[in-house]
Formats: structure tokens, sequence, C-alpha cells
């Protein structure tokens, strides 16, 4: 006999299928579709050996294999995993129950204080003067700031053009903005081991999209060779962005995060 199927079933499925989608996302961005392919021929090969021809000696040590197949994978996805634990960490939820009793992390920049970022990249892309700047969004970057030099300043053009100037013993590194203040420079940042990116984009790319892929940080790359400026948004780089454009997408980012 049948079960009954109810409310609870459908969400289910549908909590699933989110799940799938996520795990497929996450693997498309970090360009593991070769390792996911060679899992589930292992799973089939296994079915085949131990459920289906029943080959006694060769299923057994596939059954090993298979009893330490959580730790491998464990192991060989540990980046995707942290980011799924931090994402999880800044969920709207926690959000709410941080408003709810008062702790709220502090205000975002606001349209103003985008000015001078927009104004800083126009001058550093005019001079080809390399940057990179990331800004934080919900996931905390407290441990990025850690391996560069604490800074804690307003938001100035001319500050930050001075880090970039390419004298400067902090141009190379990136810039955390978080909260509406310049928290720390000559930072490092993880380098996206994507092998989909471009040959022609560098390590200030790579590094955008490392820590876009890693965190839900905005990321804005001034080019130093071409003098172009990209911006990188959930994992994704838009390339040849015009001050105009620049100046629009922080604040339609400034806009969602205040809706949420």
């Amino acid at each position: 006999m049948l079960e009954p199927f109810g409310i609870k079933d459908i969400i289910d499925i549908l909590l699933v299928a989110f799940g799938l989608y996520k795990l497929y996302y996450l693997v498309q961005k970090s360009g593991a579709n070769a390792i996911v392919k060679g899992i589930i021929a292992f799973i089939i090969i296994w079915i085949l050996v131990s459920k289906v021809f029943e080959m006694r000696l060769l299923g057994s040590i596939l059954d090993t294999l298979k009893n330490l197949g959580f730790l491998v994978i464990i192991l060989l996805f540990q980046d995707e995993i942290r980011r799924f634990l931090m994402s999880l960490g800044s969920n709207r939820t926690f959000k709410f129950v941080s408003k709810l009793f008062g702790l709220k992390k502090g205000k975002n920049a606001t349209a103003e204080e985008v000015t001078p970022i927009v104004l800083a990249c126009l001058n550093m892309a005019k001079t080809k003067t390399g940057a990179l700047i990331v800004l934080e969004q919900e996931i905390d970057l407290s441990f990025i700031e850690e391996t560069g030099e604490v800074i804690n300043a307003d938001m100035s053009t001319r500050l930050i053009e001075n880090i970039f100037f390419k004298n400067s013993p902090l141009h190379d590194g990136a810039m955390i903005i978080s909260k509406g203040k310049i928290t720390a420079a000559g930072c490092i940042l993880p380098v996206s081991q994507n092998p989909s990116i471009p040959k022609q984009f560098g390590l200030r790319h790579r590094a955008a999209l490392g820590i876009a892929e890693e965190t839900d940080a905005k990321v804005i790359v001034v080019s130093e060779e071409r003098g172009k400026i990209s911006f990188v948004d959930k994992g994704e780089l838009k390339a040849n962005v015009s001050p105009e454009k620049l100046q629009e997408l922080l604040i339609a980012s400034i806009l969602s995060s205040s809706k949420e």
C-alpha cells in the first residue's frame, strides 16, 4: 500500500532538488567536473560488480574503497565545503535573528561612499595603475584582513590612489572595504584554480575570482596592463566596465543588501 503524499513530501523533494542544484553550481564554478564524473563512474561500477554480477573479491575491494569515499570527498572538496559553510553562516535567517536581538553587524557602504571608489578607479585606469579592491558583504573578511596591514581609515579617493601607487609598499595586495571604511590593505587573497578562466586575465583577476568564489564579497579590479576596470560578483567577472556602470553595480549591490 502506497504511503499518502502530502505537503511534507513536496517540501522534502524541493529541498533535495535545491541541494542538488547548489552542488552542481559549486562544481561548475570550481572546475571539478572531471572529478564528479569519476565519482559517478565509480558508483556505477560498484553497483554492477557488487549488486548485479556479485563478484565477491572485486566487490569486497570496491566496498572498502566505498567506505573511504566520504573522507576522500572531504579532502577533494574541502574548499567547496568551507565555502558552503561560510555561505550558510551568512543566511538571512541568522541575519534576522541578529537584528531581532540587536546584534547588527553594522551599516554597509552608502551610495555617497561609492563615489570616492569610482573616482579612484577612473583615475587609476587612466594611469594604468593596478588595483584590487574587495568590498565586504555579509561574510566576515577579518581572516583576509589579517594577511595585510590594518588601516581602518575613512573612505577617500586620494587615499585609495596612494595605496595603489606603484611605489607604495601595499600596492601589490588587495584593499578591504567594510562598513564604509578602508579596513586593510596589502592583503593576500585566495587564487581561483578554475581552468575555464581566460588566459588574458592575470593574477589580480584570478585572486578577485578566488575571494568571490569563497565569499559573497564584491571585487573591483583595475588592470595594470590594459587600464581596464573589471567587476566580480558571485564568482562572475564583468570585464571592461565603464565608471558609470561600476557606480551602477555598486549602488545596486548596496540596495540589494539593504533589502535583506
